[in-house]
């Protein structure tokens, strides 16, 4: 049955996660926290080079983009000019037998949710009680007394931080039309139900940038936008094919968003929203302008115009990202007498790109000769790895499974005929001699 098969796969790929250190369930020795999750060194390396990726493209290559990383915590003001303290809330609905509380419309017969007390309760078959709206925010309070004047949230996007710096960026920078505000931040939603492992959390990281640019030039500007989403997809090596644009209709779309599209991708759970890019016209600029009685006007040079800047948002969730490109990269095919199951991650986004190996522990001579070219090629490719834990083949499953693209091995030959060392594909498990003196540019080309 495809939905066995689908958990079989998600089952699978949490279980490499663990095991090979990538992600582990948040306090896990204390039973857990659900909806929270922590990165293991090659969970880590993973995020980072996607992060990495992602700024280099969109603000390392850009000359009219300027980086952010505004404060968690913000002023509870914020959050009432944009409404969300007033109602960014999901639907609720409470079992009245176990207590269990879901999502509404998440569950079955959503399409009718004047039925929902008659829909049953998928942990114990209970009734469900009245839908009410849950606020997602996590309250908290700041300093010494607990009030109405201290409270403030963690906040549930990063996308409130660069508009609330608009005027600092235009006072500090000096920029012209259009130019962007990028950040790569932290967001907290209080989720009624986390699920999909990475895919809904209660924390995770966001990829933000808010484009402001003349509201006569925002469509140009948007599909340049979704272009720019495919190039990234590229980048990182996603198979474009389980990639679908979702244009939002407009009852479907946030009231500020004059058009929105999401980017879904085919996870093993399903179809589901990866990153979103929508023009939220003038809308934030305008609140925080009313709310805090200050002038977020832009003066145009040239037209001698003055008038608040249209945003178009691109919206990446780095998270989610993750889980893409570990559901996208894992194989299970048959190699020799076993089943191997491996990472076919593209070497942009590999924890690591080359592992050197000595073909045996056990002799200094090899394993002295690995070290030196570990050291060689580690100067220029610092994401190599040395390994010499365990057997030959035990080494290759290991580095198959962590996604490393290439391993290079060290035997007598290397050593005793000049005979260059050997390469294996992780890919396609294929060997060949590499001469010493060309390693570094063979891996360089392959890798890029």
């Amino acid at each position: 049955m495809k939905v066995n098969n689908e958990n079989k796969i998600m089952e699978a790929i949490i279980s490499l996660t663990k095991r090979r250190g990538f992600i582990f369930q948040g306090s896990e020795i204390y039973g857990g926290l659900a909806g929270t999750w922590d990165y293991g060194p090659l969970g880590v390396a993973l995020k980072n080079n996607i992060r990495n990726i992602w700024w280099k493209r969109f603000v390392t290559n850009r000359d009219e983009m300027f980086g952010m990383d505004a404060s968690i915590l913000m002023n509870q003001n914020v959050w009432k000019a944009t409404g969300h303290a007033q109602g960014f809330a999901d639907p609720l609905v409470e079992c009245t037998k176990c207590q269990h509380r879901f999502r509404a419309d998440q569950l079955e017969d959503k399409s009718d949710s004047t039925n929902l007390p008659q829909v049953k309760c998928p942990d114990c078959g209970g009734a469900l009680g009245k839908e009410k709206q849950f606020n997602m925010m996590f309250e908290t309070h700041v300093g010494a007394t607990q009030d109405e004047t201290s409270l403030s949230y963690l906040r549930p996007e990063t996308a409130q931080g660069m508009f609330v710096n608009f005027k600092n960026i235009l006072d500090s920078q000096h920029p012209k039309l259009p130019f962007g505000m990028a950040q790569i931040g932290k967001a907290f939603r209080n989720e009624i139900a986390p699920r999909d492992f990475l895919f809904r959390s209660r924390e995770f990281e966001q990829m933000e940038i808010e484009y402001f640019v003349n509201p006569q030039a925002w469509e140009d500007t948007f599909r340049n936008f979704v272009n720019e989403v495919h190039a990234f997809i590229k980048d990182i090596g996603l198979d474009s094919t389980k990639v679908y644009e979702n244009e939002i209709g407009e009852n479907d779309r946030a009231f500020y968003s004059k058009r929105t599209i999401d980017f879904e991708f085919d996870f093993p759970f399903g179809r589901k929203e990866l990153y979103g890019l929508a023009y939220r016209t003038d809308y934030d600029l305008k609140k925080h302008s009313e709310y805090s009685k200050v002038d977020l006007s832009y003066y145009d040079e040239e037209s001698k115009e003055r008038f608040i800047p249209h945003c178009i948002e691109p919206s990446f969730g780095l998270d989610r990202t993750v889980l893409a490109v570990l559901c996208d990269a894992y194989r299970e095919d048959q190699m020799g007498d076993e089943v191997r199951s491996y990472l076919k991650l593209a070497p942009s986004v590999a924890p690591f790109k080359v592992a050197v190996f000595p073909l045996l522990r056990n002799k200094p001579e090899l394993v002295a000769k690995a070290e030196e070219i570990f050291k060689t090629l580690k100067k220029v490719i610092p994401e190599a790895v040395f390994d010499d834990n365990g057997n030959i083949g035990k080494r290759y499953r290991r580095q198959d499974e962590i996604g490393t693209p290439f391993c290079i091995t060290i035997d007598f030959d290397t050593i005793e005929k000049n005979a260059g060392v050997t390469v294996r594909d992780r890919d396609s498990g294929k060997q060949e001699r590499v001469a010493e003196i060309d390693l570094l540019n063979y891996l360089k080309e392959k890798i890029g």
